[in-house]
C-alpha cells in the first residue's frame, strides 16, 4: 500500500527571492516620490514645489497640480500660473461642503508628475483615503511621480518632542516610514529671524494672526529647535543614501564626516580611553561610539567592571555596541567599515618584548588593518601609578 507523501514545505530562500522580485517589479513600475521638508509654515516649501513643477513643464514634462494650498499668498498664487489643475472633489460632511484632492481623477489624467501639497493633511470623512499621504502613495504606485511637502513637526516620531518644546499638540502626523519611502528629500531652509520677518510683513499669515503666531508657535526658540530637527532629519536621509551607495559600489573605505570609536574592555584603562574619546568627539562635534569585543564569558569581577564602563560610556553620550568574535582585529575593522569611523582610540598595555614577540600585538595588527583611519594609541600607565 502506497503511503501519501506529506506536502512539501516551501523553501524559505525561494519565498524570500519571490518577495524581493515582486518588490523590485513594484519599484520599476511606480513613480518617484520627492518631498520638500521644512521646519515650519512659511519657509517656502509650496513655492519650491511649484517652482520645480514650472521648471519641469518648461522642459516638456507633463505636470499637473493634484492639490496645492496657496493660503492666499500672492507669490505662491503667481507660481501656479500656467500649470494645469486637476479639479478637486467636493464632499459634503455634516451639512458643509469641503474640497479634497480627487485621487481617481489624478490617476485617470495620467500625468508624468503630480504636485500634491501638505502630506500630513487629514481628508474629510467620505474621502477615498483618510490621509493625504495615502493619496500620495496611491498616485505614486500608479506610475506617476509625486512631489509633495511636509513640515518637520508632522513626523510621528517627533510628535512628543515638538509638543514638549512648543507646548502645542500636533494633530496631524505622517508615519516615519512614509518619509523613508521618498526617493529624495530636499530641505527648504531659512533662518528663524528671517522667517519671523516674513511673518511681521504679512507674507505668511494676515496681520491679525501674525502677532499671535509670533508670540506662540513662531517664537525664536521654537523655530531654532524645529530647524535643528529638520536639519538632523535631512542629514539622516543623506547619511542613509550614502550608506546605500557605499554598499552598492563596494566603497567601504569612504568616510565623509568625523566619527570617533573607543575600543574598551573590563580593564581599568577603559576609564581613560572613554573620557579621552568623549573629549575628542566633543571637540570635533562628532558622534561617539564605544565597542566591546566579547571573547567568551568573564569572571564575575571583570563582568562587573565591564558593566561599569558600559554605563560610563553611555553617560558620556556614546553609542555602545557589543559584538562577539574570536578575532578582535577583524571585528573592529568590520565595525569601522560599517559605521564609517574616522578616529579610533585604543589602549596599549605594558607588555614585555618577549610577550609581544610570542603573542603578537593587537595594536600593531589594527594599525595595519585600518588604513585611512586615524588611530590614537593610549599607553597604559605602569602598575605602580595605577595603585596610587
Amino acid at each position: 500500500m502506497k503511503m501519501d507523501q506529506p506536502p512539501q514545505r516551501p523553501d524559505p530562500e525561494q519565498l524570500l527571492a519571490k518577495v524581493k522580485a515582486e518588490e523590485q517589479r513594484a519599484r520599476q513600475t511606480r513613480g518617484r516620490f520627492r518631498i520638500y521638508l521644512g521646519a515650519a509654515p512659511g519657509v517656502g516649501k509650496t513655492y519650491a514645489m511649484l517652482g520645480e513643477g514650472q521648471r519641469r513643464k518648461s522642459r516638456g514634462t507633463d505636470v499637473v497640480i493634484g492639490y496645492v494650498e496657496t493660503h492666499g499668498r500672492p507669490l505662491t498664487i503667481k507660481m501656479t500660473e500656467g500649470l494645469e489643475v486637476v479639479p478637486r472633489k467636493v464632499i459634503e460632511y455634516r451639512g458643509k461642503l469641503f474640497e479634497e484632492m480627487d485621487v481617481d481623477a489624478v490617476i485617470a489624467r495620467r500625468p508624468q508628475v503630480a504636485l500634491i501639497d501638505e502630506l500630513a493633511h487629514t481628508n474629510v470623512p467620505g474621502s477615498k483615503n483618510a490621509k493625504r499621504w495615502q493619496d500620495v502613495l496611491e498616485v505614486r504606485d500608479a506610475g506617476i511621480t509625486v512631489i509633495s511637502t511636509v513640515n518637520i513637526q508632522h513626523l510621528e516620531s517627533l510628535r512628543d518632542r515638538v509638543e514638549e518644546i512648543t507646548g502645542i499638540k500636533v494633530q496631524e502626523t505622517v508615519p516615519d516610514w512614509v518619509i523613508d519611502e521618498a526617493d529624495e528629500i530636499e530641505l527648504v531652509d531659512i533662518a528663524p529671524e528671517a522667517l519671523q520677518a516674513r511673518m511681521r510683513h504679512g507674507n505668511i499669515y494676515p496681520p491679525e494672526r501674525a502677532q499671535q503666531a509670533l508670540q506662540n508657535f513662531f517664537r525664536l526658540g521654537n523655530l531654532q529647535a524645529l530647524r535643528e530637527m529638520a536639519l538632523r532629519r535631512t542629514i539622516q536621509e543623506v547619511d542613509e543614501q550614502l550608506d546605500a551607495y557605499v554598499r552598492q559600489h563596494g566603497l567601504q573605505s569612504w568616510r565623509v564626516d568625523e566619527r570617533v570609536l573607543v575600543c574598551f574592555d573590563h580593564r581599568p584603562q577603559s576609564d581613560t580611553l572613554l573620557r579621552r574619546g568623549a573629549r575628542l568627539a566633543h571637540g570635533m562635534r562628532a558622534p561617539l561610539y564605544a565597542l566591546y569585543v566579547r571573547q567568551g564569558d568573564l569572571p564575575p569581577a571583570q563582568q562587573q567592571a565591564l558593566e561599569t564602563y558600559i554605563k560610563l560610556a553611555r553617560d558620556l553620550g556614546a553609542q555602545v555596541h557589543e559584538v562577539e568574535s574570536d578575532d578582535v582585529v577583524a571585528a573592529v575593522r568590520r565595525f569601522v567599515d560599517e559605521h564609517r569611523i574616522t578616529q579610533v582610540i585604543l589602549g596599549h598595555s605594558q607588555r614585555s618584548f618577549w610577550q609581544t614577540l610570542l603573542h603578537g600585538s593587537i595594536v600593531n595588527r589594527l594599525l595595519k588593518a585600518l588604513p585611512g583611519v586615524d588611530v590614537h594609541v593610549i599607553a597604559e600607565p605602569p602598575a605602580e601609578e595605577r595603585k596610587t
